[in-house]
């Protein structure tokens, strides 16, 4: 069965590393190759999943997935998208279907594209930011040394979590 693997992130150098690019950052770790250009993205296989890397910004997503899920003919429950969450601590990775936006921009344009919530979602918590900084600023940094120390390892989970490999204790996932 085929599953559309969606990683949200922005394009450009100056968010190559920052806490929203989560989801692209987790793709990074599976080390896919074989990379085209296509649905206002990139898009690749990894064996029966199709991999999708919108390039729009991530308040756009929703029209790099909505056109991936009509050329391969799948419903919004076959996709899982990999994104960024300020509601959960850093560390904290959770898998569920459907759920509020949480005020996330991409995750919001993917709802509307597709017309329903009824995706699974890979939230990859980023925490809140500390003291007086703006959301949107914090969304936007790079993460912090500490963070840094532990980023290898929570990809690799979030990676293996969101595709299958693991499950997250309640047996979602196998």
């Amino acid at each position: 069965m085929n599953k559309l693997l969606v990683f949200l992130g922005n394009p450009g150098s100056q968010y190559r590393n920052t806490r929203h690019n989560a989801g692209w950052l987790i793709c990074d770790v599976l080390g896919i190759q074989n990379w085209q250009k296509k649905f206002h993205g990139t898009w690749s296989r990894n064996g029966s999943d199709i991999l999708l890397k919108p390039e729009t910004f991530m308040n756009e997503s929703g029209i790099s997935v909505r056109e991936a899920m009509d050329f391969f003919k799948l419903k919004p429950e076959d996709i899982v998208v990999f994104h960024d969450d300020t509601e959960i601590e850093f560390t904290d990775i959770r898998l569920q279907v459907g759920g509020p936006l949480r005020g996330h921009n991409g995750l919001r344009s993917i709802q509307q594209h597709l017309g329903t919530d009824g995706f699974g979602r890979l939230r990859f918590g980023i925490g809140r930011p500390k003291g007086k900084q703006d959301l949107a600023s914090y969304v936007l940094s790079g993460f912090s040394e500490s963070e840094r120390a532990e980023l290898p390892q929570l990809l690799e989970k979030a990676a293996l979590l969101g595709t299958g490999k693991e499950t997250n204790g309640d047996g979602y996932g196998n």
